[in-house]
């Protein structure tokens, strides 16, 4: 079934979507954006631990190509990401991963040649000069300590030849132990901390804390997430240079919680069970076993409050134009959110051709009250604030998936705003990204997914274990 817990997760800050522009692998979403795509949330498998995996075996260390632009353009956004250092005992790890970007220093290596009077000593010296250009690399150090039975502490670094500033992170994750009943709880610091808007668009904020408690899904279906986080320091855009940023990424100190409540009915559903003794029998991922026609939803509530709506910066610049912002942000906050979807899937992914087609539609609307208001007030000059905010049209996400051959899986995952299909230029497809997996028949659960997004124009690859 499509994520429905997108919808709460969403509201707050520490929602990851898939990103290479980073070494960890991913990027926070904006809260209060419309909800990511499916495909777009990142792996909850460690970027090091991924690059790990897909190595496994290998007499030589993995090299994994991936696509992300960067801000000098001459760098290019190709790019070639191992892992180039790993050690690890029962409670601790640490690891080293290089990333190299090779069309500056092809283009520059061929400018140099081809410029050259004569091909002698002093030109192989300039020759070497551009392979030791530091804009041309890129490293992260990570390393994790397990405090049993179910804490972790993360440390992360990463530093980016092109940019002057290293990147720091802490994370300590508690996972539902007896101690918390069902529950994980999370704590992150990061300096900078990129986040990535419904539009594309990167944005670094240079201070990011954040403290997040929430509920494993109930027998009932409800669920609840408690959350605090302070944003410090002007938001900078990474990619783009026109556009304010996102309001809840202005400085200040923030308390929302949230609950929901959900629920699936399944029209037919085959539970046949595999031959256990039969390999041929088994699927490729067990997640995809059951054919099945289903209806299921999502509602939930949030209230938010902002503590501290910062109003105290260190930019002198920019102090005006930021108190402007925040003022429009509202200083308390309760809203309601709610998807609804349907699955259909036939095949039980055992065989190797034919035996999986699924689809997934779902209906997300991520603020009711900003809904509501336009429906209300319409079209009205007045209005033109409510009609700008990105959470006031419903959007639509369309999932297909279809087996290619084996364990080769083809995906699509699309969003469209409602209001764009009563345009006259006709729909438009808000966001997209498409996918090839590889599944892994011994890991139950676990792929290695290749994606690409033309919208971000980005594209790399995962490692994904027990995610739809």
């Amino acid at each position: 079934m499509a994520k429905l817990k997108t919808g709460i997760d969403s509201a707050f800050w520490d929602l990851n979507v898939a990103s290479p522009q980073l070494h960890d692998g991913w990027a926070k979403s904006v809260p209060g954006d419309p909800f990511p795509l499916d495909g777009s949330v990142a792996s909850r498998v460690l970027r090091p631990r991924q690059l790990s995996v897909i190595g496994n075996g290998l007499p030589l260390p993995v090299i994994i190509p991936s696509l992300s632009p960067t801000s000098p353009k001459d760098l290019g956004s190709f790019s070639l990401q191992s892992l180039l250092l790993k050690l690890a005992n029962p409670r601790w790890w640490l690891t080293m991963t290089g990333q190299f970007r090779p069309r500056k220093l092809i283009a520059d290596v061929k400018n140099e040649i081809s410029n050259a009077e004569e091909f002698d000593l002093s030109t192989v010296k300039d020759v070497v000069k551009h392979f030791i250009n530091k804009s041309l690399y890129s490293f992260g150090l990570t390393s994790q300590f397990a405090f049993p039975p179910s804490t972790s502490l993360l440390l992360a670094i990463e530093g980016h030849g092109e940019k002057e500033r290293l990147r720091r992170k802490v994370m300590l994750k508690r996972q539902h132990s007896l101690q918390l009943h069902d529950h994980d709880l999370t704590l992150e610091a990061a300096w900078p901390q990129l986040f990535v808007d419904h539009k594309g668009k990167y944005w670094d904020v240079p201070e990011s804390l954040s403290v997040d408690l929430s509920s494993l899904v109930s027998e009932s279906g409800l669920r609840y997430h408690f959350g605090i986080h302070k944003n410090g320091g002007n938001p900078q855009a990474m990619n783009a240079t026109d556009g304010n940023p996102p309001l809840s990424l202005l400085p200040g100190l923030c308390a929302k919680v949230a609950v929901s409540y959900e629920k699936i009915k399944y029209f037919w559903r085959d539970k046949g069970a595999a031959e256990q003794e039969n390999e041929e029998a088994l699927p490729y991922d067990v997640r995809l076993k059951e054919p099945h026609a289903a209806v299921s939803g999502i509602i939930g509530s949030t209230f938010a409050s902002w503590i501290w709506n910062g109003r105290s910066l260190s930019s002198v610049d920019s102090r005006e134009d930021q108190v402007v912002s925040t003022s429009k942000r509202s200083r308390h906050n309760a809203d309601l959110f709610g998807s609804v979807c349907y699955s259909f899937q036939h095949g039980k992914f055992t065989k190797k051709y034919g035996d999986l087609t699924r689809v997934d539609a779902r209906l997300d609307i991520s603020s009711a009250s900003a809904f509501a208001k336009k429906i209300l007030n319409g079209s009205s000059s007045s209005t033109a604030d409510v009609s700008k905010q990105p959470s006031a049209s419903p959007r639509l996400n369309l999932i297909f998936q279809q087996q290619v051959a084996g364990p080769v899986v083809f995906r699509a995952d699309s969003r469209i705003a409602l209001e764009s299909f009563a345009r006259k230029n006709g729909v438009s497809v808000e966001d997209f990204i498409c996918s090839l997996s590889y599944s892994l028949k011994d890991l139950q659960s676990g792929k290695i997914v290749a994606w690409y997004s033309p919208k971000r124009k980005e594209g790399m690859v995962e490692f994904r274990m027990y995610e739809f």
